[in-house]
């Protein structure tokens, strides 16, 4: 959420009275009652027409008539530099900028933020996107910046592998990288930037500020596995299961039962047990089994015969046991064999 940190010149609700002492009683209502004037719940068009016994169609034809004939008064050009500063406003924050990031920048007074909301739908300015599958709601000032932001947007999307997780000057390099339409004042804007992101339903970050798709358990952590996945790669070596339960509550401040935390890593294909209790994460090449299965990968992935050092060195690289473990199940001679010059391969 961002701070409050501008002050309107004028005072919204006195605003709103004028631009509406013109309309009959009704509309007045009406107006008031969908954009929550008097009341931070906006009704909606069903609600206002049970009130009046008449169809939703026709409280929404009310509604444009009286949007309509507002803009016809002295009143409304009168107060017409009130669209002049919110259009400021939504320049100084991109020129297109999330509903919530707006309306939270100028007041956290919900009431206020609705008859800003009239305005915006009253001004000639504006552009109200709203929210899909893609993106949050927001408004525009500059609707071919807007769509080259969004374009943006989805390319990004699109660059990220669906676990990819990335930091945030990675996110903003491959963002910015593609923003060729935008002027410096905005690139060259780290604010800025960031808040065009948060106009991404599909692309966000954790709660350790990394960044990916929302779609991953990387960044919506969907239960106790996931949260482990997160504080495990942050460490950047195994844990012990009662470490990982610990450093989740830390952490994420979630409540985390260790026997339930040690099952759900037994469960997870992304972790590896190197040692006892120890967990690391499969992409980090750890490998799975008792140490023999561990001897064998590393000898067919070499392709070729291999010093006993060279295989202990390998193997610690993939699991936490003591070197004299491995020596000793290299004499497995169902498994092993040592040529004439030292080097071991696989039985055949």
């Amino acid at each position: 959420m961002t701070e409050a940190t501008t002050k309107l010149s004028f005072k919204p609700k006195q605003i709103s009275k004028k631009l509406l002492s013109s309309l009959n009683p009704r509309m007045r209502d009406i107006v008031s009652s969908r954009y929550g004037l008097d009341n931070e719940k906006r009704m909606t068009l069903e609600a206002i027409g049970k009130n009046y016994n008449i169809t939703r169609e026709r409280v929404r034809q009310i509604e444009n008539f009286a949007l309509t004939s507002i803009k016809k008064t002295p009143e409304y050009k009168e107060n017409a530099f009130i669209f002049d500063e919110l259009k400021e406003i939504i320049q100084k924050l991109g020129s297109v900028v999330t509903e919530d990031t707006l309306m939270t920048y100028i007041t956290k007074d919900k009431i206020i933020q609705n008859h800003i909301n009239l305005y915006l739908v009253l001004g000639g300015y504006f552009t109200k996107g709203k929210e899909t599958d893609n993106f949050y709601p927001y408004w525009s000032v500059d609707d071919i910046l807007c769509d080259h932001v969004k374009g943006c947007l989805c390319q990004l999307h699109d660059s990220i592998d669906e676990d990819q997780l990335l930091q945030e000057e990675e996110v903003l390099e491959k963002f910015v990288s593609n923003l060729d339409q935008l002027v410096d004042e905005y690139k060259n804007n780290r604010e800025i930037i960031n808040k065009y992101l948060s106009i991404s339903k599909v692309v966000g970050k954790n709660e350790l500020g990394e960044w990916g798709k929302v779609t991953s358990p990387h960044i919506k952590a969907r239960g106790v596995k996931d949260y482990a996945y997160l504080v495990v790669r942050k460490n950047g070596k195994p844990m012990h299961f009662r470490d990982v339960a610990t450093e989740i509550e830390k952490t994420f401040k979630k409540k985390t039962n260790v026997a339930t935390c040690h099952n759900e890593l037994i469960k997870d294909k992304r972790f590896v047990l190197v040692g006892r209790g120890m967990y690391g994460l499969k992409e980090w090449g750890h490998a799975a089994g008792v140490v023999r299965d561990v001897i064998i990968q590393s000898l067919k992935e070499s392709g070729k015969p291999m010093l006993k050092q060279e295989i202990v060195d390998r193997v610690l690289e993939k699991r936490i046991v003591k070197a004299n473990t491995v020596v000793i199940n290299l004499q497995d001679a169902k498994y092993f064999k040592k040529d004439k010059d030292g080097r071991y391969q696989l039985l055949k």
